[in-house]
């Protein structure tokens, strides 16, 4: 193996190789192991320092020849270092990772009420730091005292920390509770990375609570970690510089707009410039129908395209790092705004009525440009983060989304 890595059992999805990447030039690899793998992973002992997830972060303890204070007092590690003498250190830089992602909100939460959902390895971290901070924490599990049939006797949280793995890619779409009942809540953080905005976030948003994810927390304890093994001097200098980074490099690109206003030209050009891969959910939509559009409009109708077309961005806007180009009608079914905006920046390309070419665009020939615009107007206006009018030369154009997404 590499001489750094992740060891666990699913990792898939781990950002983890591209903030190490960022932090230096050291080798870093994904190390999936069974339960049944640890005794000779760590009897060979062949690297000089592993991070640790799920579901290991116990598991490793009985392998290790000392414990961080903090490690022991939390019983879980996520920082292996192998020292000089072969013997192996465990500690906890989840911890480091959690207090940072709090101080990002500009909560102080001395005195504060604040609810940690779930019971498992990173509640318990979360509630140390949260009790250390001077909060008052209840801990929300399935059963026990404090549940989910019961959180009104929590209704004046300040602050709720979703420490579950609901809403978690690939199963997104899910919230562990609904923040309507917590008329008091001053911020909510997810430590969920992917989706960058889960379901909880979603909501928290859409109600103008601040809301954050866990990639803060991913990448400080990860720099934490460097230092640990030597290799990061001021982790939380790397942090401040790696996040914006990478939370760029992880974001979507979603356009929207109306058929024929240069989506599909500019995600090419998009994709181009930025070197990422792009996707254009009408081609996506064609493969999975095996003709063309028109002919599936003719055939099946609008209603079961759009069931279609939302399949499509139901698999499209799980990715990470694309540029999308979405259908004209896309707007048109609020299910997909979740879909596209979970992981992405939806930018709205406008362009003049009389501009628009209906060339191929089943409902653009078949209806009045101008009354599709008036029915669909204040479903883009909901959508769009960002809007750009089109220019007459495309390279204006794309210099103007690019200024807006910067």
């Amino acid at each position: 193996m590499s001489d750094y890595g992740l060891i666990g059992q699913k990792l898939g999805h781990s950002f983890s190789p591209a903030i190490h990447a960022k932090l230096g030039a050291y080798p870093y690899e994904l190390i999936e192991l069974e339960p049944e793998d640890l005794p000779a992973f760590f009897a060979h002992r062949e690297f000089h320092g592993v991070n640790v997830t799920i579901p290991y972060k116990k598991t490793v303890i009985p392998y290790l020849d000392e414990l961080s204070p903090r490690a022991e007092r939390l019983g879980s590690v996520n920082t292996i270092l192998k020292r000089a003498d072969g013997s192996l250190w465990g500690g906890n830089t989840d911890w480091d990772g959690f207090a940072y992602l709090l101080r990002q909100t500009g909560l102080d939460a001395g005195g504060k009420k604040a609810l940690v959902l779930g019971s498992g390895g990173a509640s318990v971290t979360v509630q140390a730091v949260l009790q250390e901070a001077g909060a008052e924490t209840a801990v929300i599990s399935r059963s026990g005292p404090d549940n989910y049939t019961n959180l009104d006797r929590h209704a004046d949280a300040a602050l709720i920390v979703n420490t579950t793995p609901v809403g978690m890619a690939p199963k997104v779409g899910e919230a562990p509770l609904s923040l309507r009942v917590f008329p008091q809540l001053a911020a909510v953080i997810d430590v969920i990375y992917n989706p960058a905005r889960t379901a909880l976030l979603l909501e928290a948003e859409a109600l103008g609570i601040p809301a954050f994810n866990g990639l803060p927390m991913l990448v400080a304890q990860a720099a934490e970690s460097s230092r640990i093994w030597g290799l990061c001097r001021d982790p939380e200098a790397e942090t401040k510089r790696i996040l914006p980074l990478l939370r760029r490099e992880q974001e979507n690109i979603i356009l929207i707009g109306m058929p024929g206003c240069g989506k599909s030209t500019m995600a090419r050009m998009l994709g181009q410039r930025l070197r990422r891969p792009v996707y254009d959910s009408d081609k996506e939509v064609e493969k999975e129908i095996g003709c063309s559009i028109p002919d599936f409009f003719a055939r099946e109708g609008e209603e079961a395209f759009r069931r279609i077309e939302t399949r499509v961005l139901t698999r499209l806007g799980a990715l990470s790092g694309i540029v999308l180009a979405t259908g004209g009608g896309a707007v048109t079914r609020p299910e997909n705004y979740p879909l596209l905006h979970q992981n992405g920046t939806i930018v709205r390309i406008r362009r003049p009525l009389s501009q628009l070419s209906s060339k191929g665009r089943p409902l653009s020939q078949s209806r009045n440009v101008d009354e599709l615009y008036r029915e669909r107007a204040a479903a883009y206006e909901r959508f769009a983060d960002l809007t750009v009018d089109s220019q007459p030369e495309r390279t204006d154009t794309l210099k103007k989304i690019l200024e807006v997404l910067s």
